[in-house]
């Protein structure tokens, strides 16, 4: 059975409580690390080689060469071919509505921009895109399309010339839905390889994997350690933790309806976090009474009843307003306010990596084709990270050009500072462009 913890915020063990609910640690395994640590030294000496070794051991698909791991554009089409009529469609709308998202974005954030001074010098931003990037996409039976068309499509969008796709297929395994999300979302290249000797390769490069600029897309634990490990080396979206949703509810919604978006995410694994704030005690007795009587029809009830019983809560809060700021401390991946006002509870929400506004839209939608990224930050991350973006595939570089007239000016400026810091040839360089009287 599940049970949800019950809190209320009016109970004096209420913070000892509520902390001890929410907290999860980061720290990997030490096992893991050193695993890791063996694995990508190993990649970056031997290559390929090394990496079609630890896909035998680890995948059970054994290769006699790189070229027998790539997947061609041909292959990519044959699977979006042969899916249902109803599974291609609903891919091709949903990655228009990403790249649709996606675009706006850029237009928004992702332009270069300049101005000139009163004495004619210019300053600006040049906004360029990354050349290669490499996503991770889990593969086997935990098979993820629409984590392909996430870190694919605003990559594309952003203009990156090259995107190299890891998927691992135990036994060979491959899924239709990746390789289709694959072609529909525009790969450029993709490999049936995994675990932390992908992302070795996706950092260092080999003989035939190309070593990339940036490294997204969700995995394991060894995924997670591996990315870790190279950031510096090339850049990384994020460590993500366990999955989770906070759903703020006012009452008006209907009580099943609820339940199964706490479901949405207990689903994913023991570890994912399902959160309900509301300050109608009455209503989450209902809740609590669906989850009881939709849980024995879900497919992963086992899973379920887990994230339930072990991470949980349900928080009887003093009002809306209290809701909203218990919110903001958790600051949840995912943020559901369901309620008749959601607008009149959004502008007091500070932290989220996707608010989904009103009784109508569910988690889900984002996850799969509502259109902005499902990649979000997790574990109170939201409260200084964003999610995935076009900008995530573009870097910025300053622009700057001084006027003969602005060198008057800044010069002198910078001449004082330099010389305040002890650099005399910074500030010689500025001093010898001042005119001579």
């Amino acid at each position: 059975m599940a049970k949800p913890l019950r809190l209320s915020t009016t109970s004096p063990t209420f913070e000892a409580d509520f902390k001890a609910r929410l907290h999860w640690s980061a720290d990997t395994d030490a096992a893991i690390e050193q695993r890791v640590a063996d694995i990508l030294v190993d990649v970056q000496k031997r290559g390929d080689t090394a990496v079609l070794e630890y896909t035998d051991r680890f995948d059970g698909l054994k290769a006699e060469n790189m070229a027998a791991l790539e997947l061609t554009q041909k292959e990519l089409k044959a699977a979006f071919d042969g899916l249902p009529a109803e599974q291609r469609e609903a891919l091709q709308a949903a990655a228009a509505r990403v790249r649709s998202y996606h675009e706006a974005q850029k237009k928004a954030s992702g332009e270069s921009w300049t101005y000139r001074d009163a004495d004619g010098t210019l300053l600006g931003q040049k906004v360029t895109p990354l050349d290669r990037v490499g996503i991770y996409v889990p593969g086997g039976k935990a098979a993820y399309p629409s984590s392909v068309l996430m870190n694919a499509i605003p990559a594309h969008v952003a203009g990156v010339e090259e995107i190299i796709m890891v998927v691992p297929t135990p036994k060979g395994e491959k899924n239709p839905l990746v390789l289709a999300a694959a072609y529909v979302a525009g790969v450029s290249r993709a490999f049936t390889i995994g675990g932390a000797q992908a992302v070795a390769a996706l950092a260092y490069g080999t003989a035939t994997v190309p070593a990339v600029d940036k490294i997204t897309g969700p995995g394991n634990a060894y995924v997670a350690a591996a990315k870790r490990r190279v950031f510096g080396t090339v850049g990384i979206d994020m460590i993500a933790g366990p999955s989770e949703i906070l759903v703020l509810a006012d009452g008006s919604t209907p009580a099943d309806w609820v339940a199964m978006d706490l479901f949405s995410q207990a689903e994913h694994d023991e570890l994912a976090q399902s959160v309900l704030l509301c300050p109608d005690a009455a209503y989450i007795d209902r809740v609590q009474a669906e989850i009881e009587r939709l849980l024995p029809q879900m497919p992963r009830k086992d899973i379920i009843e887990k994230s339930l019983n072990g991470r949980g809560v349900l928080i009887h809060t003093r009002s809306m307003e209290e809701a909203c700021a218990i919110s903001n401390r958790i600051a949840p991946e995912h943020l559901e306010v369901s309620s008749n006002e959601p607008h009149k509870w959004e502008p007091l929400l500070k932290h989220a990596g996707a608010i989904f506004l009103g009784a109508y839209t569910s988690e889900s939608l984002g996850d799969y084709c509502a259109g902005p990224n499902h990649v979000l930050p997790t574990s109170g991350t939201a409260r200084f990270s964003s999610p995935l973006g076009v900008y995530d595939f573009q870097k910025r570089s300053s622009l700057i050009e001084v006027s003969e007239q602005g060198a008057q000016t800044l010069g002198k400026i910078a001449a004082v500072l330099a010389y305040g810091e002890g650099l005399q040839a910074h500030a010689m360089a500025a001093e010898f462009r001042l005119k001579k009287d």
